[in-house]
């Protein structure tokens, strides 16, 4: 049974204590708010770092964090809005699944949202998955590109995010430039992303989402490819914990790594 079926089916053995938990349980209308070493260890052997439990996290931190992200600047915008509803439709969740991502959302736009608890737990859940909380962070940086832009609020934000997660300032500015790039060639409102073609991505676009200089060697660029297609490899994410549901959104951003690197070479003129 996969995650979702035992949330919602009772089989309550790996469900979140926590921040995560009050959260989850708030948009479910239960109580599951015990915190982590509260919660028995006879129940399964579920604890942070097993898999399902990391989805439940996953799916739990992205939609909450991405309602408190949209009210950073003091108004969830429309583009805002359509960008989760475009997220929730690209994972084709089920009907009671999408419904309880808008809940999410809304318990993060909420004024006493827990903010910095629910990203330390989430970060203590992932059990040291960096790729997966990277993958998180893109989400929540695409988030804020909805309305093509992304002010200082949202910035100081993400920033504080980054923080809670340990992750280093440069990775973020490294993570921003190609989230930039990626929405520039979709157009502003990220959430309705035009399928990539390498004849009309510009070349600096494309050195963006690859995250490598225009001065880079072509063996740089190749590295720099390969990594990338290893940290977004959709079976690689959902292994370390990313919820199936999220695969395709997965399997797109690898496709506009692909389409990006065909576009470097075409510039380069690089047979392989």
């Amino acid at each position: 049974m996969s995650w979702w079926g035992k949330l919602v089916g009772g089989a309550f053995g790996f469900m979140l204590g926590g921040p995560l938990g009050a959260v989850l349980g708030a948009a479910l209308g239960h109580r599951f708010d015990k915190g982590l070493k509260g919660l028995p260890e006879d129940r399964g052997g579920w604890g942070p770092g097993d898999q399902e439990r990391v989805q439940t996290a996953f799916f739990t931190a992205t939609f909450s964090v991405m309602g408190h992200l949209a009210k950073a600047d003091g108004r969830v915008s429309p583009d805002e809005i359509r960008l989760a509803e475009a997220l929730m439709a690209q994972m084709s969740l089920s009907a009671e699944m999408r419904k309880t991502a808008i809940r999410l959302f809304d318990e993060g736009k909420s004024d006493d949202f827990p903010l910095d608890e629910v990203v330390e737990q989430f970060r203590l859940e992932c059990h040291r998955r960096q790729t997966l909380i990277q993958m998180f962070l893109e989400i929540q940086i695409q988030a804020a590109y909805a309305d093509g832009n992304i002010d200082k609020t949202e910035t100081s934000l993400l920033l504080r995010i980054c923080s809670l997660l340990n992750i280093p300032e440069f990775t973020f500015r490294r993570l921003e430039r190609m989230v930039r790039a990626q929405t520039h060639y979709a157009g502003a409102g990220g959430g309705d992303r035009a399928p990539f073609r390498a004849k009309t991505l510009s070349p600096d676009d494309a050195y963006a989402i690859l995250n490598v200089s225009p001065s880079a060697s072509d063996q740089e660029v190749k590295r720099a490819y390969r990594r990338l297609i290893s940290q977004h490899h959709p079976d690689k994410l959902v292994s370390k914990g990313l919820p199936e549901e999220m695969m395709k959104m997965a399997a797109q951003k690898t496709d506009e790594i692909k389409k990006a690197y065909e576009r470097v070479k075409e510039a380069r003129s690089i047979a392989r």
